[in-house]
């Protein structure tokens, strides 16, 4: 057995390399090498990226496009040799919702045609509707008593009091310097250097108030037509959101167009500058009430070790979208890159001493549904921390779901003890711009599953790139804003990280476990 030994960084002890060890604390460089040239030389990661994105299309949770999405990667995944595939049901969710058409314009006092999508799960206009507008301006409801008896069959532009777009003199996309990266691993709090995506825990008690259950129900009273609203987005993006609920006793609301800043505000102006504005609008779509059921994808490298092949390690992702664009970034690159890693593991041959699990999660935009739904059947109710024995059979959960950017490092998750195992492991890409180890908590997606319950969960550390500002739940997030290097990166170190900790004698380190969560909706989005 060869060892290498070499120094990480200033006060940093020396760590031992092997090239074929699968003993605790050493790092198989001979796997490493393997992996990588399979990663960068004979990767498919692009490919699966453009089936989930491009010919898949959308992927709401409850939609048809989500469910071709979960019967195209069981498909590929069995065709690649994994194990025990299948599309697992988690539960009910209500009803599902697709657009079938989607249209929006100014006609008076010119006619203009509107970049606008439907918000998630209100209904279509289901035909052309041309009517004057009137412009709304309130962020709560007690705003709205002024407009009582104004609205009737009107086109309601819907507008924040603070709605104002201003030039931006920041680059769209960046990557995180090593100033930052720095920030991050040396300081478990700050936010500095984080890709300001709001992806931490948020106190309950200090949870935004959700005001527009109440607006809407003011605006269908009132006998308005239809509603455009948005004005997140510039230069042509649009930032696409929930619009109504899902359940099958929802209230009704009106058919509602979600458009971008700049031409929220030339409506906005106009209105306000007392100007005639027309607008029309011919929108459909389709609730889905055959069938509530949704599913996760799962599939496995079963384990060889006669002591250790019950055990798990388990990565995974989610694969539910928005529905403006094809959800390349927020998270089929995920999938793609979780994907690819088992591709990878199984090409090259390991013969893993834990069996090795894959799972394409579903509902992740509504509240980590699909994966908190499997933990509590698999693993333990994070509610009553009544936990299964299976819980104690999982080493740990790998995450991808911060964009498309390479992997720059890993949280800890405030587990310590795992440090200088994670540092060892990122040692062999520190070459490829991945050293971090942070003990910082990240929240808001499937890790944090798995985290309640006490199973270690981890997620990368990754650039943001435009995820923040383009991409994020916007008409943009397609497959061009993808990097195929960062990609490749990251599934030669997930594969890593994967195999690693199936090869370990002794499973990750665990924290104490949690108490019982009394906040049913904590970490939600």
């Amino acid at each position: 057995m060869r060892k290498l030994a070499f120094l990480i960084l200033p006060g940093v002890a020396l760590l031992s390399l092997s090239f074929r060890g699968d003993r605790d604390g050493e790092v198989d460089m001979h796997t490493i090498g393997l992996i990588k040239k399979e990663a960068f030389h004979n990767s498919q990661v692009m490919n699966t990226l453009f089936e989930l994105t491009d010919v898949n299309g959308p992927r709401l949770t409850g939609s048809q496009g989500l469910y071709n999405a979960e019967v195209w990667a069981a498909k590929q995944l069995k065709s690649w040799g994994m194990k025990n595939v299948k599309i697992e049901r988690w539960g009910g969710f209500g009803k599902g919702w697709q657009v079938d058409r989607a249209y929006v314009a100014m006609r008076v006092p010119y006619y203009q045609p509107i970049i606008g999508y439907p918000r998630a799960w209100t209904p279509g206009t289901e035909g052309l509707l041309t009517g004057d507008a009137v412009l709304v301006r309130a962020d709560k409801p007690e705003e709205l008593y002024k407009y009582k008896g104004q609205l009737r069959g009107k086109f309601v532009v819907l507008s924040s009091l603070s709605n104002m777009t201003q030039p931006n003199f920041t680059a769209d996309a960046r990557r995180l310097t090593d100033e930052e990266l720095q920030k991050i691993a040396s300081d478990p709090v700050s936010d500095a250097g984080a890709t300001n995506l709001s992806r931490k825990p948020s106190p309950p008690a200090r949870r935004r108030v959700n005001h527009r259950p109440r607006i809407d129900s003011f605006l269908w009273q009132e006998g308005a037509r239809a509603v455009v609203s948005g004005g997140r987005g510039t230069m042509g993006t649009v930032f696409t959101s929930n619009g109504a609920s899902r359940r099958w006793d929802a209230p009704p609301v009106l058919p509602e167009m979600e458009i971008g800043s700049e031409q929220l505000g030339v409506l906005g102006r106009l209105l306000e500058a007392g100007k005639h504005v027309t607008l029309e609008m011919d929108s459909w779509t389709t609730f889905l009430t055959s069938d509530s059921t949704e599913y996760n994808v799962i599939a496995e490298i079963p384990g060889t070790d006669p002591e250790l092949k019950d055990e798990l390690v388990m990565l995974g992702a989610h694969l539910d979208s928005w529905h403006a664009s094809t959800g390349a970034t927020d998270n089929a690159t995920g999938c793609a890159v979780m994907m690819e890693a088992m591709r990878i593991l199984k090409k090259t041959g390991v013969r893993p001493r834990r069996t090795i699990r894959l799972a394409l999660w579903t509902g992740e935009e509504q509240g980590l549904l699909g994966s908190r739904a499997y933990v509590k059947k698999h693993f333990g109710n994070r509610l009553t921390m009544k936990l299964k024995d299976d819980q104690k059979k999982v080493s740990a959960y790998y995450n991808l779901d911060n964009g498309g950017g390479k992997i720059r490092g890993i949280y800890m998750q405030e587990n310590e003890e795992v440090r200088p195992i994670f540092t060892g492991w990122l040692a062999p890409f520190a070459d490829l711009g991945a050293a971090t180890v942070t003990r910082r908590n990240t929240g808001s997606t499937d890790h944090i599953s798995f985290d309640e319950v006490g199973i270690p969960g981890f997620q990368f550390i990754q650039d943001p790139l435009e995820y923040g500002t383009r991409t994020h739940h916007t008409n943009m997030d397609s497959y061009d804003r993808v990097s195929v290097a960062d990609l490749q990166q990251a599934s030669a170190i997930v594969a890593s990280f994967v195999y690693h900790t199936a090869m370990r004698t002794k499973k990750l380190p665990r924290k104490p476990l949690p108490a019982v969560n009394t906040s049913p909706d904590s970490y939600r989005r």
